[in-house]
C-alpha cells in the first residue's frame, strides 16, 4: 500500500476536526492535543465506564491496517459501538473522507500494541477511567 500524499494530508484534517484523537491517542484529550503525530491513533488504557461495561480508545492504526480502503469504507458505514464512540458520526462521513483517513492512518507507520479489550458491565476496570451516570 503506498498512501495518496494529498488523501493523508486531508486525512490528518478530519482526525484533528472529527475529535478521532480524544479517544483514540493516548493523552490527547487532557493535553490539549499536545501528543506528537507518531503517537496518534495507538489506541487508549483510560477506560469508559457505563452501563454497557467499560470501553477503550481503539488502536486504529491496527485495526484499519488490516483493512483495504473498501473493507474500511464498508466497515465505517455500517459500524455500531459502544460508547462514547461516535459511530453514527462515521456512517455519516463521505467516502472521499473516509478514504482520506484510510490513507492517514496507513501512513502513520508502526502501529503499537492493541488497546485494552472492553469490558462487562460486572467487571470493574483496573486503571484510570470514567464513569458514565445514566439514569
Amino acid at each position: 500500500f503506498t498512501p495518496d500524499q494529498g488523501l493523508v494530508e486531508r486525512g490528518r484534517y478530519i482526525a484533528v476536526i472529527s475529535g478521532c484523537n480524544d479517544c483514540h491517542t493516548a493523552g490527547y484529550a487532557v493535553g490539549d492535543g499536545n501528543v506528537p503525530e507518531t503517537e496518534w491513533f495507538k489506541g487508549d488504557d483510560f477506560g469508559w465506564r457505563g452501563p454497557w461495561g467499560t470501553t477503550y480508545g481503539t488502536n486504529l492504526r491496527l485495526y484499519i491496517g488490516g483493512l483495504t480502503q473498501d473493507q474500511w469504507i464498508a466497515e465505517a458505514k455500517a459500524l455500531r459501538r459502544r460508547p462514547p464512540m461516535p459511530w453514527f458520526n462515521l456512517n455519516n462521513m463521505a467516502e472521499r473522507d473516509l478514504k482520506a483517513l484510510y490513507h492517514f492512518t496507513r501512513a502513520l507507520g508502526e502501529p503499537g500494541t492493541p488497546a485494552p479489550a472492553a469490558l462487562p458491565p460486572e467487571q470493574q476496570p483496573a486503571g484510570p477511567h470514567a464513569q458514565w451516570i445514566v439514569d
